[in-house]
């Protein structure tokens, strides 16, 4: 089962998101809770390494912090992105970002300004490793309180 795993996130497929999508279909109720669970469990991985001085991967596990959290809300409002989503079988960033901007028009500007930090980490803090700890801490605030907004909601 490891090696099956292995095999299909070297080859882009993320299979967490597989599963929860999958169990989406029996019962969204349950898919958003475990997003958000999962938005979580990302934000405490990217508090851990910020402690440890790795702005690289507190970057990216924020991101993907956001990412669990615009997916969650886009589900439980069955916006047209997450519908996109189902149709082509993934969430694409730019669908993500579409989906924040709506998101935003009802629920608030934390929506918009948590998804924009994030990319900005994704890019800038992870890809391209040009963010050090001090440079993140503000981006990284910023995604805390979408998922706190997001709490609200859901």
């Amino acid at each position: 089962m490891e090696e099956l795993i292995k095999k299909a996130e070297e080859k882009g497929i993320d299979v967490e998101d597989l599963i929860i999508s999958a169990i989406s279909k029996e019962d969204p109720s349950e898919g958003v809770k475990l997003r958000m669970e999962l938005a979580k469990k990302y934000m405490s991985e990217a508090e851990e390494y910020l402690k440890k001085g790795d702005a690289v991967q507190a970057s990216e596990k924020a991101y993907k912090a956001a990412e669990e959290v615009v997916k969650a809300l886009a589900e439980k409002y069955n916006l047209p992105e997450h519908q996109q989503a189902l149709k082509e079988g993934r969430w694409y960033t730019y669908l993500l970002s579409k989906a924040a901007n709506t998101l935003s028009s009802t629920l608030g500007d934390k929506i918009i300004k948590g998804w924009s930090s994030a990319y900005l980490l994704h890019v800038l803090g992870f890809h391209e490793a040009k963010l050090n700890v001090k440079d993140i801490k503000s981006y990284i605030n910023a995604v805390k309180e979408i998922i706190e907004e997001a709490s609200k909601y859901l």
